[in-house]
């Protein structure tokens, strides 16, 4: 039985091929896409701490099934799993587009800016019409805004990460869009639209 310890020390020791081929697609196809999930994941659970946990999730569910993925488009296999394990999660929570933690007025306060006072007033107006805007729309419009406008994932990305039709997320940002241009234009900071 001597003869055969090198063979069981060699065994433990050297990996298993199946487990390497894992690893490697999952280096490969999923590892990527982690900065894509976490800004899906967090315009979804709307917290940072709770993005985290659902990117999680999401990434051991991908690990177990990456053995049966044929490769075509990671983003999207990946953005169904999110979104199904948040779902599964039962969570649906509004999303934060401005966090207790920023104020508009305290952004504003940049040691070296060397823009005019003026430009910093009308920026700061601009933002805060901006956010009231958003805080207004429905949600299934905000929520859009968010994806594609500050996320900046394109309408099919968008429409799998919400389970809705590409035309349904074009339709909404149409629509998101317009409202928030609406205010702009009431309060003098972009102008009127002229028609031909």
């Amino acid at each position: 039985m001597r003869g055969s310890e090198p063979v069981n020390d060699h065994a433990a020791t050297t990996p298993d091929p199946g487990r390497r081929s894992s690893a490697a697609a999952f280096a490969r196809y999923v590892e990527p896409e982690v900065p894509v999930l976490y800004r899906v994941a967090l315009t979804m659970a709307g917290q940072p701490a709770d993005a985290e946990d659902l990117v999680q999730d999401t990434l051991v569910r991908a690990y177990r099934a990456i053995d049966r993925f044929d490769g075509a488009h990671p983003r999207a296999w990946l953005l169904t799993i999110l979104r199904n394990t948040h779902r599964n999660r039962a969570r649906t929570r509004i999303p934060a587009l401005l966090h207790d933690d920023e104020d508009p007025a305290g952004r504003l306060d940049r040691g070296g800016d060397t823009r005019s006072a003026e430009d910093i007033v009308v920026d700061a107006q601009f933002e805060a019409v901006v956010a009231d805007a958003l805080a207004a729309l429905p949600t299934m419009h905000r929520t859009v805004v968010q994806l594609v406008d500050v996320d900046g994932l394109t309408y099919a990305e968008a429409a799998l990460a919400l389970g809705i039709p590409r035309g349904t997320v074009m339709s909404r940002l149409h629509r998101a869009r317009a409202r928030i241009r609406t205010r702009l234009v009431a309060a003098g900071l972009v102008p009127h639209r002229s028609r031909p």
